[in-house]
């Protein structure tokens, strides 16, 4: 893994996870807002156990607004923002400071948006942040393997999240092939039977999503 140690590994591993789940989850939040507010069943039960978290909402309506912003509750985007951030904070000579203050400004538009009456348009800013984010990191970060251990866990997280959504397998597979093409370049520690076992997976008729996702979630060693 050229001169990367384990604990910066682990530090940037985590810091394209975070980042991603940030992105993934604000999407899912997008699509099931509207439908949330004019629902008569409750479905957010439903999202955090997919996404593994405590239903500790007392209605929809809490959901919807704390969900995103309750950095109290450490399930929150909000709170899995500012994991990204404490990841890069340690790692600013790494990923530069300008990658940095993207993630910062995603926390300002985050809290910003809690304060608004339409808090899907605040989160398409924090959306923005993100890509801007990960433009930076492309056109700073010179380390190669570092690069790729960022971008590799990104789309680890996105599988991850997509499995849990049950989204359509030929969107995982596409994903699991990106991860295939970046995760080689790692020098990572990692199952590489995994991919094949996922493709394999994802071509049965009836998708085996838990097995998945164990199989997703245990594939790097880190």
């Amino acid at each position: 893994m050229s001169n990367i140690t384990t604990e910066k590994a682990n530090e940037l591993f985590w810091l394209g996870r975070y980042v991603e789940r940030v992105y993934t989850t604000c999407m899912e939040f997008f699509k099931g807002y509207d439908r949330m507010i004019d629902e008569q069943e409750v479905s957010y039960p439903d999202y955090c156990r997919r996404v593994s978290i405590p239903n500790v909402y007392a209605d929809k309506e809490d959901f919807l607004r704390n969900y995103p912003f309750d950095d109290s509750n450490p399930d929150s985007i909000i709170s899995n923002l500012i994991r990204a951030y404490d990841n890069a904070v340690v790692l600013r000579d790494d990923i530069g400071s300008d990658t940095l203050s993207y993630i910062q400004l995603a926390i300002y538009d985050m809290r910003k948006a809690s304060l608004g009456v339409a808090p899907l348009i605040g989160l398409q800013t924090v959306i923005d942040d993100l890509f801007a984010f990960w433009g930076c990191l492309d056109d700073r970060v010179v380390d190669y393997s570092e690069r790729s251990i960022v971008k590799a866990a990104r789309r680890i997280e996105r599988i991850d999240l997509y499995l849990r959504f049950g989204l359509p397998a030929d969107k995982i597979s596409f994903e699991v092939n990106r991860l295939q093409n970046r995760i080689v370049r790692t020098g990572l520690n990692y199952d590489q039977d995994a991919i094949p076992r996922l493709r394999n997976m994802l071509a049965q008729e009836n998708v085996p999503y838990a097995d998945a996702i164990r199989l997703i979630e245990s594939m790097v060693d880190v």
